[in-house]
């Protein structure tokens, strides 16, 4: 079922380089081209223009943008008892991991009389969109809310695209933002929600500085578009789970879980990093199997066939490490002996999941982690949301009059050399 990929005696650079490993065909470029004229309209003409927008993409007509109060509390009432238990576990669990995250305040006396302290910041106003397509995200909501309050958020809007047959967003999402303290709901997804958070919408939704949260390639696309107005957390783009296995690896677990990574859509990929052909053999019997026996048939199996999905086979564990450093996934499991040794040797991942009981499923709601991460190899440079992207870093720089009489000579002397001199005569004019 997978694409068999060869990479036995090719070195991982050279196949990143030469585009043999696998990859969604995503062009987020071209989308910028076709959410331009949306994001534009939403700056020009507001409110208007979002309403257009929604009605045009998802075929709802809304009166009011923003979604009742009293309709996110009712979601929240009429929650399944274990939805909700389920919901509350999730949110202790991820408040715990994300807890120690807030870096503390550090001073340094760089000389007598004078420091330098790094403190911290929270951005005054957050943006949350959570998916509401063919797989509502309700989970995304409880990723972007509880890592933006630890880090001393005020202020957070949420938004989601609305259900044709209700007008509303999807009611888990609705119940886990009352349930997080969140009644700023929208009822708005897809660009429009990017351009109604990045520029607001005089009288009923004020502009945000920051925006995060997963989304489709339009949704990216607009990001991308208004990085620089607002801050973004990063460009997602379709879910991705790479495993790096050898032959102690249970190919029933192993296919759960490229299935389960295969069930967001067409585009996810799901990539098996191996060693031994014959691992890689069973995985595909099983995947066959196992797929037949799923709900979501069709975009699983669209998914593994597709060729950003494939068993890559590779001469040892060690390369297999390179190939999984080379590809940078956004969830990398590792099933094999001495997973935890490997686990650390991987410098580019998302998140990465050791030993047979740790699944990306397990990390997507309960681990404590965030599921908020780098896809398309952005894990080179990018990292998972946490407390430290709502923060600011502010450095607050204090010397007396002693400290700058010191160092005054090198000021000016630096300050002339690059032809700035009033920067000189702002320390000389405090001189005696």
């Amino acid at each position: 079922m997978l694409n068999r990929i060869d990479l036995r005696g090719i070195d991982a650079d050279a196949a990143s380089a030469q585009g043999l490993l696998p990859r969604a065909g995503l062009d987020v470029s071209a989308a910028v081209d076709v959410v331009r004229p949306i994001v534009e309209a939403v700056r020009d003409r507001g409110g208007a223009a979002v309403r257009e927008a929604t009605r045009r993409f998802d075929g709802v007509d809304l009166a009011e943008l923003r979604v009742a109060p009293a309709t996110v509390d009712a979601a929240l009432a009429g929650l399944d008892a274990d939805v909700h238990a389920a919901l509350r576990e999730a949110i202790a669990r991820v408040e715990r991991g994300h807890a120690a995250q807030r870096p503390t305040e550090f001073r340094t006396e760089i000389v007598p009389g004078g420091t330098v302290t790094q403190t911290w910041r929270p951005v005054a106003r957050v943006g949350v969109y959570a998916p509401g397509g063919i797989a509502p995200l309700p989970s995304s909501v409880i990723m972007g809310v509880v890592p933006a309050r630890l880090a001393g958020v005020r202020s957070i809007a949420v938004t989601s695209a609305p259900r044709r047959t209700t007008g509303l967003p999807d009611q888990t999402i609705l119940a886990v933002s009352a349930l997080l303290g969140v009644d700023e709901v929208y009822a708005v997804g897809g660009a429009q929600a990017i351009a109604m958070l990045a520029y607001g919408v005089p009288g009923e939704c004020a502009p945000v500085d920051l925006v995060i949260g997963p989304g489709n390639v339009y949704t990216t696309a607009a990001k991308r578009l208004l990085r620089g107005l607002v801050a973004i957390d990063a460009e997602a783009g379709p879910s991705e789970v790479a495993i790096l296995a050898d032959d102690t690896a249970d190919p029933v677990h192993v296919a759960a879980d490229l299935i389960s990574q295969a069930e967001h859509g067409e585009l996810s990929a799901s990539v098996l990093i191996t060693p031994s052909a014959a691992l890689a053999a069973t995985v595909d019997d099983e995947l066959v199997r196992q797929v037949a026996a799923t709900k979501h048939t069709e975009r699983i199996t669209a998914a593994l066939t597709g060729a950003q999905s494939a068993a890559i086979l590779v001469a040892d564990l060690d390369a297999g490490v390179r190939v999984a450093d080379a590809y940078a996934a956004e969830h990398l499991e590792i099933h094999a002996r001495d997973a935890r040794a490997l686990a650390r040797r991987v410098r580019n991942a998302g998140a990465v999941f050791v030993g047979a009981y740790s699944p990306v499923s397990l990390g997507v709601y309960c681990a404590g982690s965030n599921h908020v991460l780098p896809t398309g190899g952005c894990a080179r440079h990018s990292a998972a949301l946490s407390v430290g992207t709502f923060l600011r870093g502010v450095q607050v720089v204090e010397y007396d009059a002693a400290a700058l009489r010191d160092v005054a000579p090198h000021v000016v002397t630096l300050a002339t050399a690059e032809d700035l001199p009033a920067h000189g005569q702002a320390i000389t004019a405090r001189l005696p």
